[in-house]
């Protein structure tokens, strides 16, 4: 709130430059919580995903909680005025990779038998999971 009430003030005191500093900086901070948001959804969809394959079965609630994150992710990443997307494949692909971290971990614990993350690790396919997170996400491409 803080930043707007300075927007409001430079803007009334014709500091153009000042102005457009200060919206670089609500961008920054609109992007990051989006980003914060989508990857929290993206380990929930990758814990799944590394659950079915560890366990080589799905279950209607893993299905459920795949397709209501894929959904989310969708949605914050979609400009919802302007239309467009925030984050490209390519961006969405690091944050897949970076949560993918969290969700093996996640799994490890989940998964029938519990694995250590290292044996987990050894049971599923890192790249075949997040590629099918990644296809999953993108526009006209979910299931």
């Amino acid at each position: 709130m803080e930043e707007l009430l300075t927007l409001k003030d430079l803007l009334v005191k014709g500091d153009v430059q000042g102005a457009l500093i200060i919206v670089e900086e609500l961008t920054e901070m609109s992007r990051n919580d989006i980003i914060k948001t989508i990857r929290s959804y993206a380990v929930i969809l990758l814990l799944h995903l590394i659950k079915q394959q560890a366990e080589n079965r799905t279950t209607r609630s893993w299905e459920v909680s795949i397709r209501n994150s894929v959904r989310e992710i969708q949605r914050e990443n979609q400009y919802h005025k302007a239309g467009g997307y925030y984050l490209t494949p390519e961006e969405l692909l690091e944050i897949l990779a970076e949560a993918y971290l969290n969700a093996i971990d996640e799994a490890s614990l989940e998964v029938e038998g519990c694995y250590e993350v290292q044996e987990l690790e050894k049971l599923v396919n890192q790249e075949e999971i997040i590629n099918r997170a990644l296809v999953l996400i993108l526009p006209g491409e979910s299931s």
